[in-house]
């Protein structure tokens, strides 16, 4: 066990478990450390198969409260938006994309603290839009959440079925991204290695995550899911 391998498994067991928390972020905290520890792009493929491994456990357990009508624009979306953003990561420097994205997110929670953040967007165009955006950002920076989450946070849903929903979104999301880096030739060996070996402590977070979900009430879920789009949109502004 080498201090980088340390320092990676500390990394990846506080980003599950903010996922089993939440059910999202693993990206956001784990893509301000792993960059360091590892190659940008293993990282991104790495998380991306822990987040649809994760999603899909906890959409078993949320299965009940799961609204199917509420995600097919969502769904449609991502779809549609997945290719354009894995191309990205295999060709293009993502670091402009990375500050642009940022920005957007320090500005939703700056609306947020001011109370000035929507509370309700009606239109199928905006949860379209919110799965393109997805899509595209997951594919090409490994972090599809903020987009589904902002939108998830103007549907009037409770802290039960935001969680439920967009891990059924999700499980769509991260199986078109891994179908996309497949295709792409990044799903390498190197790849499947460090999802092997780093799997105990993403396990072991994502499950104290998951056990602390019922104690968290309304107001501090959507207080922890605005932290988590400011922390997200730091690192990627400071990052790039």
């Amino acid at each position: 066990m080498t201090l980088a391998w340390a320092a990676a498994a500390v990394v990846i067991a506080a980003a599950s478990f903010v996922m089993g928390l939440a059910g999202f972020g693993i990206a956001l905290v784990a893509l301000a450390f792993l960059p360091y520890l590892m190659s940008a792009s293993d990282a991104i493929v790495l998380l991306t198969i822990y987040a649809a491994v994760m999603s899909l456990a906890m959409l078993v357990q949320l299965r009940e409260s799961v609204e199917p009508r509420a995600l097919l624009d969502l769904v449609v979306g991502t779809i549609a938006g997945t290719p354009l953003g894995v191309w990205g990561l295999a060709a293009l420097p993502p670091s402009a994309l990375n500050r642009l994205i940022g920005l957007m997110l320090v500005v939703a929670f700056v609306l947020e603290t001011r109370g000035l953040y929507p509370k309700k967007l009606e239109g199928r165009r905006w949860g379209i839009g919110a799965g393109v955006l997805s899509g595209a950002i997951g594919g090409a920076v490994g972090l599809p959440g903020p987009p589904a989450v902002l939108y998830a946070a103007t549907q009037s849903w409770s802290a039960r079925a935001v969680k439920a929903n967009l891990q059924a979104f999700f499980v769509v999301n991260q199986g078109a991204i891994l179908v996309g880096y497949w295709w792409a030739g990044l799903l390498t060996r190197e790849v499947w290695k460090l999802t092997v070996g780093f799997a105990a402590p993403a396990l072991a977070g994502a499950v104290a995550g998951a056990l602390l979900f019922e104690r968290v009430d309304q107001r501090r879920f959507r207080q922890l899911v605005f932290a988590l789009i400011l922390l997200s949109g730091l690192v990627l502004l400071v990052r790039g």
